[in-house]
């Protein structure tokens, strides 16, 4: 197993963990939901780029995301949403 990382991956502390909200059951959702929360901002081009999901089905994802506030847009990228 590589212990390699590209400049464009994220590393998350060992003890560090992320609660997915229950009423996500999609797996893109989870997914694209976990990344935007582990990062300080993130581009759609960067989640295509680094989760290999194509824009077309991103865009609804954020969308849902965003009618629940759980994620918020600013400017052109994705954040997690203020509590």
């Amino acid at each position: 197993m590589s212990t390699n990382m590209s400049a464009n991956q994220t590393t998350i502390p060992a003890a560090t963990r992320f609660d997915v909200p229950d009423d996500l059951t999609a797996a893109d959702s989870k997914l694209v939901y976990l990344f935007v929360t582990v990062s300080d901002g993130v581009t759609v081009d960067e989640l295509q780029a680094t989760l290999d999901i194509k824009k077309i089905s991103l865009f609804p994802v954020l969308d849902t995301l965003s009618e629940r506030g759980l994620i918020d847009r600013v400017d052109d990228e994705y954040v997690t949403a203020a509590s």
